[in-house]
């Protein structure tokens, strides 16, 4: 995953993304794995890159609604840009060990 902080708004991003769930995994998608990308420039614009646990989530278009509705609250964010991937493909790699183990594969 790539990171770029702009004036301290990273940890808030993070935060937000952290309370946006899959709602047939209990586990919120950054530790997932499913943020490929957060990227925040100097006018306060936030470019993320996101996936999905599978391609064909039929709750794909309400996730990327509510990453976007949720960052685009946090003071100092301009401008919200939410982009689906499935390149690489997600796996369960990805996930966080902390979701790994909420999960019960650790």
């Amino acid at each position: 995953m790539v990171i770029d902080d702009q004036a301290g708004l990273q940890d808030q991003i993070i935060a937000v993304l952290k309370t946006v769930y899959d709602p047939e995994i209990p586990v919120n998608i950054y530790d997932l794995g499913l943020v490929y990308e957060l990227h925040i420039n100097q006018e306060g614009e936030v470019f993320i890159l996101v996936t999905l646990t599978a391609p064909g989530c039929p709750v794909g278009a309400d996730i990327v609604s509510e990453i976007d509705e949720k960052v685009r609250q946090i003071e100092g964010v301009k401008d919200v840009h939410v982009e689906l991937t499935f390149d690489p493909p997600w796996n369960m790699g990805m996930m966080s060990d902390e979701a790994k183990l909420e999960l019960g594969f650790m």
